[in-house]
């Protein structure tokens, strides 16, 4: 069911809301947090198809802003606000209302928003693309517990990851990071099965991927070792080489859906790892809305060590006392390079 307003306000939403859930049947319908979609026109049917997707796994009341720009100095003046409400089939498995912001109000959607949010339910702000300076200060992404972003979509994907770096604040998150979590599982899972000291790595992946950085930036903070970055034709990060004391181990993703893990003494292995869509990227991210502190970690860690062909250093680390008694004997170094790549 869709219902169309024209000049209308954030009360008369919530009326039809109320209306049209009647209509169809359900006047209570469970949603676990309401999704906030900042976008334009342009990108809005793309963000709202993968939101609508996302909610079979996460009933929520999705709340697309869209910012209409006006064409002469007087439309400017003018503040209108006109809404699209979808219940029912119309909008997976919780409702949708698309927001259209015209003139003076396109600088305060925080004030639309606001009423419009289910009560004691968190709140997730996602920007598809165009993501602010520091969306912790944003109005929008105030009003947040989880704020998402997609270093990927930006003119300049790799100088990006400082400015996410810069400012970061506990509840952020980026869709590059969540890209390479099979990669990062897997890589640890490597490691269970062949338990020895990591002395370097290598990333392989297109040059302007931002998760291709993250990744290897992940493998130089948890293990602290050298990691070199190379560069392939794509599709998005296809090989990560780690050199361990007991050999190499190898995993190599040519085709953007099935890899190969290769370790010593062992046969290659067949892996399933998919190039996913962004509808199972944003379900993976609502599945937390605590504080990532991994991620936190590790787009701090290698921002200023980014820059073609080189390496990513691992930043020295001065040991305590106590930790250099326990790790002394050659025996238990390897349980401790392990555990840190998980």
């Amino acid at each position: 069911m869709k219902i169309d307003l024209t000049e209308t306000t954030s009360s008369k939403i919530n009326q039809a809301l109320v209306s049209a859930r009647r209509a169809i049947g359900t006047p209570a319908i469970g949603m676990v947090l309401t999704l906030v979609i900042v976008t334009d026109e342009e990108n809005a049917y793309d963000a709202l198809k993968s939101a609508g997707d996302a909610s079979r796994e996460h009933p929520s009341r999705i709340i697309a802003v869209i910012k209409r720009a006006s064409r002469s100095p007087r439309a400017r003046r003018d503040a209108r606000l006109d809404a699209e409400v979808r219940v029912g089939s119309d909008a997976g498995t919780g409702e949708t209302v698309v927001l259209r912001l015209h003139g003076e109000l396109a600088n305060h959607a925080q004030s639309v928003v606001l009423p419009l949010l289910l009560p004691d339910a968190p709140v997730v702000v996602w920007w598809p693309e165009g993501a602010p300076t520091d969306p912790a200060k944003d109005p929008l992404g105030a009003l947040a517990q989880r704020r998402i972003t997609d270093t990927y979509s930006a003119e300049h994907p790799i100088e990006e990851l400082a400015v996410r770096a810069a400012t970061y604040s506990p509840g952020s998150t980026d869709l590059a990071w969540t890209r390479i979590t099979p990669w990062r599982s897997m890589l640890a899972a490597a490691l269970d099965q062949q338990p020895a000291e990591v002395i370097g790595a290598t990333v392989e992946g297109e040059s302007d991927n931002p998760s291709c950085e993250l990744l290897a930036m992940w493998l130089a903070d948890r293990l602290g070792v050298p990691v070199e970055r190379t560069y392939s034709e794509g599709p998005g990060l296809t090989a990560v080489r780690m050199e361990t004391k007991n050999g190499v181990i190898v995993l190599d993703r040519a085709d953007g859906s099935l890899a190969t893990l290769s370790m010593q003494n062992q046969p290659d292995r067949a892996v399933a790892l998919k190039r996913r869509d962004t509808a199972e990227l944003l379900a993976e991210e609502l599945r937390r809305l605590d504080p990532d502190n991994t991620y936190e970690s590790t787009v701090k860690f290698g921002v200023d060590k980014l820059h073609a062909g080189g390496e990513v250093k691992a930043a020295p680390v001065e040991e305590k006392p106590a930790e250099a008694e326990r790790k002394a004997p050659a025996a238990k170094k390897a349980p401790a390079k392990k555990a840190a790549a998980k």
